[in-house]
């Protein structure tokens, strides 16, 4: 048994997917295995990731979907061969710092009462960095109006909190905000979390980031905030928040993405 496992759903990301598996092999933390699960690549991808799982058999494995299922499906296919006392994610476009692992499992080793760990990420381009996430260090209850309170890639959370929830919810409503759900229903189950305010990790943030804003998807992000104003017995002056998903991606993308930058650059 190791002492993290790295879940990562894979997707057509052969061009990116080297760097990103190159940033979990220089972590300090070595003491880790990866599951990446390809939901039906089109590209190189699954090719330039068993490169890697025959270059580190001990270390990582692949699976492969026959068909593409969703980030939500196919990372609980990566759950079923976990052993690791804490599950770590990670994109297959993305870029971890090497103290990510050492400095999120400190925090799980050391502080009982917390299951999640995430961190701000710095977000970057084709032509480098041109932002920051913000967070909230302790979230609470009310965080969960104002969208997900913990970065989904950058997070490790204890397996015994994923196993009090079962996993991800697999449910078509769940699309693209299966996290959101995730710490939903972790902190219904008492379970608790915690932001790093220091970016450990990279997100590749462009603009095919827009393609993910379709209304379908943040209707889906509306259910979730009913979902928390139900589970929590929220005041019913908190529907208002369930709106604003869905005003959101209503907005033409051009004004989107310029939106969007600019609030990530503050």
């Amino acid at each position: 048994m190791v002492k993290i496992s790295v879940i990562m759903g894979i997707y057509n990301c052969s061009t990116t997917l080297s760097e990103s598996l190159d940033s979990l092999l220089a972590q300090t933390v070595t003491d880790w295995e990866l599951i990446m699960c390809d939901d039906g690549s089109s590209d190189q991808t699954v090719e330039i990731a068993l490169s890697y799982c025959q270059k580190w058999p001990d270390k990582m494995k692949l699976l492969q979907n026959e068909r593409n299922l969703g980030l939500n499906k196919t990372l609980n296919r990566c759950l079923q061969y976990a052993t690791g006392k804490y599950i770590a994610r990670q994109d297959g476009d993305d870029i971890s710092s090497e103290t990510r692992f050492e400095e999120e499992m400190h925090i799980l080793d050391n502080q009982p009462e917390v299951s999640i760990v995430s961190s701000t990420m710095v977000l970057f381009d084709d032509r480098g960095v041109w932002g920051q996430t913000n967070a909230v260090v302790y979230p609470d209850i009310k965080d969960f109006l104002k969208g997900t309170p913990f970065c989904h890639a950058a997070s490790m959370t204890r397996k015994k909190a994923y196993d009090a929830v079962h996993g991800y919810s697999e449910s078509d409503n769940y699309l693209r905000v299966e996290d959101y759900d995730l710490w939903l229903k972790m902190y219904v189950a008492g379970f608790r979390g915690i932001n790093i305010i220091k970016p450990l990790y990279q997100m590749r943030d462009d603009r095919n980031a827009a393609s993910r804003r379709k209304l379908k998807f943040r209707i889906n992000e509306s259910r979730v905030i009913i979902k928390a104003i139900r589970c929590f017995h929220l005041p019913f002056i908190d529907y208002i928040y369930a709106a604003r998903p869905i005003i959101v991606g209503l907005i033409p993308n051009h004004i989107y993405l310029k939106l969007h930058r600019r609030q990530q650059k503050k």
